[in-house]
Parts: structure tokens; sequence; C-alpha cells
């Protein structure tokens, strides 16, 4: 999985199994997308499409809340505050096994590129948004033993399962959206994904998570489990974010994802005591905190070829 000694470690069983998965479900987006330029080429006339347009350039997402939030979000600046263009299948709430395994979704993106290459239009680079919603919320308790039990903190068995799982979730998604960029662009487009930074688990939903208002998603399962010193919560927090950074970074180095890159966020909101200035609640940025991670998003496409 990691690299050892500059080497990349062959791939597992089950990462295998991954990557058959994704090579599997983006041959049939492409039969399906195939089916529907036929019957578009039949219902439309040629025509020739001039347009003038002046971009950093064009980028396609799918993500969740961090890639589609009310407001501001990363994509949002990508476009008004450093003039890219973007194409998304990004939806809130969404997990990361969604996106792998849930019908329709891979075909959006399909579509997406399948539109700009109509125009005459390459996209720079691919971004990828996902797995908060697959720890966070109703599943959060689980992770957590009792406060009062023997072994306090994380599980590390239900955590190894969890994260087990979102990294072949990830591994079958990046093996679709590269087989799909190289039959349809012929070449392997960057791709760019995240792991999130340490959130404060303070009991704030979207707009104070009042009535039917989404959130709190990580107060809950701590105040279920008997956790009660933020201090404890917090570092609780930083150990989950950081395993699951170590996981993309296995992920990335697998042999075949030399075009994908681990974009780390961690470090850029405050968790400490002014964070509520980049902390909107428990998982989302202020707008000065979106600002300073789509800084970093920024930073990442301007280093790209």
């Amino acid at each position: 999985m990691a690299t050892r000694g500059g080497t990349r470690t062959p791939a597992s069983p089950e990462t295998r199994a991954a990557i058959n998965i994704g090579k599997t479900q983006a041959d049939e987006a492409m039969k399906r997308l195939a089916r529907s330029e036929r019957e578009r080429a039949t219902a439309l006339e040629s025509m020739t499409v001039t347009e003038a347009t002046t971009t950093a350039g064009v980028l396609v997402a799918e993500g969740d809340s961090w890639f589609d939030y009310p407001m501001a979000d990363v994509l949002r600046l990508l476009e008004d505050a450093y003039a890219y263009d973007v194409e998304s299948v990004a939806h809130k709430g969404d997990r990361v096994e969604d996106m792998a395994y849930t019908g329709g979704q891979l075909d959006d993106f399909t579509r997406r590129i399948q539109k700009l290459l109509r125009r005459g239009i390459v996209p720079k680079a691919i971004l990828l948004s996902g797995g908060g919603n697959d720890v966070a919320g109703d599943e959060f308790a689980i992770l957590l033993n009792h406060s009062s039990s023997a072994t306090r903190g994380l599980s590390p068995e239900v955590l190894n399962g969890v994260i087990e799982r979102i990294r072949l979730a990830y591994v079958t998604i990046l093996t679709a959206v590269t087989r799909v960029c190289q039959q349809q662009v012929q070449k392997k487009l960057p791709i760019i994904l995240h792991g999130y930074d340490y959130p404060v688990p303070d009991g704030r939903g979207f707009m104070g998570g009042f009535w039917l208002l989404p959130g709190p998603w990580l107060e809950p399962g701590f105040r279920l489990k008997g956790y009660s010193d933020k201090a404890e919560r917090l570092k609780i927090c930083v150990e989950l974010i950081d395993r699951f950074n170590a996981m993309l970074k296995e992920v990335v180095a697998l042999p075949g994802f030399a075009h994908v890159q681990h974009l780390d966020l961690r470090g850029s909101l405050s968790n400490a005591g002014d964070y509520k200035k980049d902390w909107a609640n428990e998982l989302h940025p202020t707008e000065r905190g979106w600002r300073q991670v789509t800084g970093k998003f920024a930073k990442a496409l301007g280093a790209l070829p």
C-alpha cells in the first residue's frame, strides 16, 4: 500500500477487487453514455459553436458539503476568487460509499466530461471530497468505546473496519474516474482529494442546528458515550482526522495513482480558543475558513502542469 524505500508495495486482494469494481463501473457508465450519444446524434443537426472565455481552467468535481454548501464552499470560491470554471456533481450529505456504489453518480460525472469535450475543453483537474459523512452523524458514536469502559477512546477494531471501507470506496472511485478520463480524454487527468481539518465537537449544527436543521454531528455521540471533557473530545477528533489522512496517503501511493494528489488541509483552521472565526459549526468552515481552505486548493491547482 504505502511506499517503502521509494518503491510502491503490491496491492492487497481487497484493493485489487476494489480496482476491478471501479473498472467495471467505468465500462458500464461509458456504455450508457455511448447509447446516449447515439441518441443525441440522431436528434441534433450539425452545428458549429464558438465560445470565447477567460478562465484559469475548467474543473470537474464530485463530493460532499465541502463542495456543496450554502453561501460559500470550496468550489464557489474557486470560481469567484480564482477564476476557475467548475462542473460539479457534488451533493451535500453524500457518503463516499454513495459516490462509489450508488447508481447514477458516475454517469453524471461522465456526462460532465462529455459536455466539456463537445466544446473542445479538456478539464485541468478532477476534485474529490468525501468521507466526512461516513464517520460523522449517527455513525459517529459507534466509533467510540464508552468513557467508563476499560478501553476509552476510539475503538481500534471498529475504526479499522470503517477506515478500510472508506479506503476501498476511494480506490473504486479513483479507478473508475481514471478509466473514464483515459477513455474520454486519452490521458489520466490530475485528481486532487483532501482529508478535512480538525473539527471542534461543540454541539453546533448548521445555523445552530435547531429543529429540522442538520447537525450537530459529533457532540451527541460523545455525550452518548459519556465524554464531557472538551480537551479529550478534541484529542479524539485529532486522532480520527489523522487516521483518515493517513489512509488517503496510502491510497494515493498505490500503483497506478501517480496522478492522484492528497491535499493535506490540517492546520488550515484553528481548533483553539478562537476557533469560531474559522468553524461555522462542527463540520463546516466560516467564510473566512472557506477562503483559507480554498487557498490551498488554488495553490495545488496552480502547481499543476
